[in-house]
């Protein structure tokens, strides 16, 4: 399923590839039609708002915002089990279950990784993509919230594959996982605490050359 496909590419670190063919994304979200249509509308003006900035300062802030921050981590698993052996053991049972689908991952690669999950639920049928991302859900609406309150407009792309689960998130299983890794868990606050406390957001005006620079500075 291309949707699923287009929200891992857009979720995941900001590559020419992705911005190549994100003025294409809206019309193959359309024509899918898996995403209500108001999250169908988000998305595709993310895409198009994405292509049009420079992919160096799109990848900076990327980092800034996901890899600085461990309580925005898109790992799965570290929002639930943190660093026990118990996250281990379930990175293992999803590695399996990618195999057995026929996604064969690098040994480098964590399996709980976000947009890789998500392109692997691109390669099931719909209702099975459905149900076994409704087991995730709770992170995904977790991870939404945590976005939404740094105004970030990665927001609406967890808004999004929220909308894709079988069943809305359970409130009291959103709940524990914001309260796990809460801001104090960012561990590279001493770097630069300006990165850590303001959001990414496609809203700077556009450079004299047209590709625009994405700010970070909109609070």
């Amino acid at each position: 399923m291309k949707t699923y496909k287009i929200l891992s590419a857009l979720l995941g670190y900001p590559d020419v590839e992705t911005l190549a063919y994100a003025e294409a994304m809206p019309e193959i979200l359309r024509q899918e039609n898996l995403l209500p249509a108001e999250q169908q509308a988000a998305v595709g003006k993310f895409a198009t708002t994405l292509a049009r900035y420079n992919l160096l300062d799109l990848q900076e802030q990327y980092v800034a915002l996901f890899d600085r921050n461990r309580s925005l981590s898109l790992h799965l698993y570290e929002h639930v089990h943190g660093e026990s052996r118990d996250r281990g053991e379930a990175m293992v049972q999803l590695s399996e279950l990618y195999h057995l689908h026929g996604l064969e991952i690098s040994a480098r690669e964590l399996p709980d990784y976000l947009p890789l999950f998500l392109e692997f639920l691109s390669l099931l049928p719909a209702g099975a993509a459905a149900s076994l991302l409704s087991e995730a859900v709770h992170v995904v609406a977790a991870l939404r919230e945590k976005l939404r309150q740094r105004g970030s407009d990665y927001a609406l792309l967890l808004e999004a594959i929220e909308s894709l689960a079988a069943k809305a998130p359970d409130v009291a299983a959103v709940a524990e996982v914001l309260s796990t890794l809460q801001p104090e868990a960012d561990g590279l606050a001493a770097l630069d605490r300006q990165w850590e406390e303001e959001a990414v957001r496609f809203t700077a005006a556009p450079r004299p050359d047209g590709t625009g620079a994405a700010s970070a500075c909109g609070r």
